[in-house]
């Protein structure tokens, strides 16, 4: 189920790809393809997003669903709603950055209370950065 943005940029159309084939579910899509397109600036700074309703009538979902999607985004940094103003595409990068110093502060504190050395702590996290990253 594409769908596709109004154009942004260069005159350029964003779509947005929905694959109910697809094992990972439909929010998680949503929330997947809207970041990958935040990020890469495909969907600029600033860019104002569909309504949950709109976006969600759009792709054929629930309503439900692409809110889940939008407050995971939210949480993330990627998006940032602004009232009756709309939703729009946040600044990622700073936010983004801001909260990975805060998780790896955090993991830091936990890794000294634990009586871990910090050979231990940074093996413990480049073993789980190649879990998830599959290197």
């Amino acid at each position: 189920m594409p769908l596709i943005f109004r154009r942004v940029r260069d005159n350029r159309a964003v779509t947005l790809k929905i694959d109910i084939d697809d094992s990972a579910p439909p929010y998680e899509q949503v929330r997947a393809r809207i970041s990958e397109q935040a990020r890469s600036g495909a969907l600029p700074v600033g860019y104002r997003l569909p309504t949950v309703r709109g976006l969600a009538e759009s792709l054929g979902l629930a309503a439900n669903t692409v809110a889940k999607a939008y407050r995971a985004l939210e949480a993330d940094g990627v998006i940032e709603t602004r009232g009756r103003n709309g939703t729009f595409v946040a600044a990622a990068g700073s936010a983004a950055d801001r909260e990975l110093a805060s998780a790896a502060q955090a993991y830091v504190e936990r890794a000294r209370r634990l009586g871990l050395g910090e050979d231990v702590a940074l093996a413990a996290v480049r073993d789980a950065l190649r879990a998830a990253y599959g290197e």
